[in-house]
């Protein structure tokens, strides 16, 4: 963990203030003394962005802090509000979740995930092998309606892990991260699960900001122990008997966000936004085929 600004930061839970102005969270440093800094801070320079300081002592290019739009560590544009997708989809999940409770099971039943169930004798085929494929993306936003602990939890991690992630990427990688995560716990849950089970709730997204968060603090050199214990006590508590957990999404989830968190972070500048967004293709075509195969074998 990094204390030269003079605070504890807990990387897991918050990202660096910019040495300026402290009351700023940033996602970018200076690419030669690694000082945070916020986008008013930021001069651009032939690689990445330099602090004021480095400019000033002739390390820098001496272009104004205009000359270039600011990027986070991803190369995502930083925005007034490195939050707001954030706040967005625990506003989806929480309206959601009110629904679900105003309408009763009939609205959670047609959107949960399952993989085939007939409600009745003569009835239809129902769930993903009946080519219900959107249950797959509807499931991420679906909580227990009998569990408020469930959503809680949910969306507590959602703000803790989700909000300086979305700072350090970026909205469009950060959102695409989310939702590569999502279905590929989705799909992992399909793969293995019983296809009478359901399975609900943002887990497996949020597993995936996990592992990307993970590869980001490794990236910026932070202290990987706070993650790795808050991840183990999870993973502890999906593998308990009784608490009738889709281990299959977290786990689904944390693998492609691991996999994207490390495209998103290491891709090569020159080539960034094709390896970012190739990476989360494949995982997309792996859910793709993960799908079909068990589609085959349900029918």
């Amino acid at each position: 963990m990094d204390h030269a600004e003079g605070s504890t930061q807990n990387a897991a839970h918050r990202v660096p203030v910019c040495y300026r102005h402290p009351d700023r969270e940033t996602g970018v440093r200076c690419t030669r003394c690694e000082r945070p800094i916020c986008p008013e801070c930021m001069v651009s320079a032939s690689v990445g962005f330099q602090c004021p300081e480095c400019v000033r002592g002739g390390s820098g290019t001496g272009h104004a802090p205009t000359a270039s739009r600011p990027r986070t560590v991803a190369g995502g544009p930083v925005t007034a509000d490195p939050r707001l997708l954030t706040k967005v989809l625990i506003g989806i999940n929480l309206a959601v979740y009110l629904v679900q409770l105003a309408v009763g099971y009939s609205f959670t039943d047609h959107f949960e995930l399952v993989g085939r169930v007939q409600f009745s004798q003569f009835g239809p085929v129902e769930g993903v092998a009946g080519g219900q494929y959107y249950r797959l993306l509807t499931a991420m936003f679906l909580h227990s309606p009998t569990s408020y602990t469930h959503i809680l939890f949910n969306m507590l991690s959602l703000w803790w892990i989700g909000g300086p992630l979305e700072a350090a990427l970026g909205r469009a990688r950060y959102l695409t991260l989310y939702f590569v995560s999502g279905l590929a716990g989705s799909a992992l849950t399909y793969l293995l699960a019983d296809p009478l089970q359901p399975s609900l709730g943002a887990s497996g997204a949020i597993f995936g900001l996990f592992g990307a968060t993970g590869v980001l603090m490794r990236r910026l050199n932070y202290d990987l122990r706070p993650l790795i214990a808050l991840l183990v006590i999870n993973l502890i508590i999906t593998f308990m008997p009784g608490f009738h957990i889709a281990w299959q999404a977290h786990i689904g989830g944390l693998v492609a966000g691991v996999a994207v968190g490390y495209a998103m972070i290491h891709a090569p500048r020159e080539k960034r936004t094709l390896v970012q967004y190739g990476a989360c293709a494949v995982v997309l075509a792996v859910v793709v085929v993960l799908t079909l195969v068990r589609t085959a074998q349900l029918t």
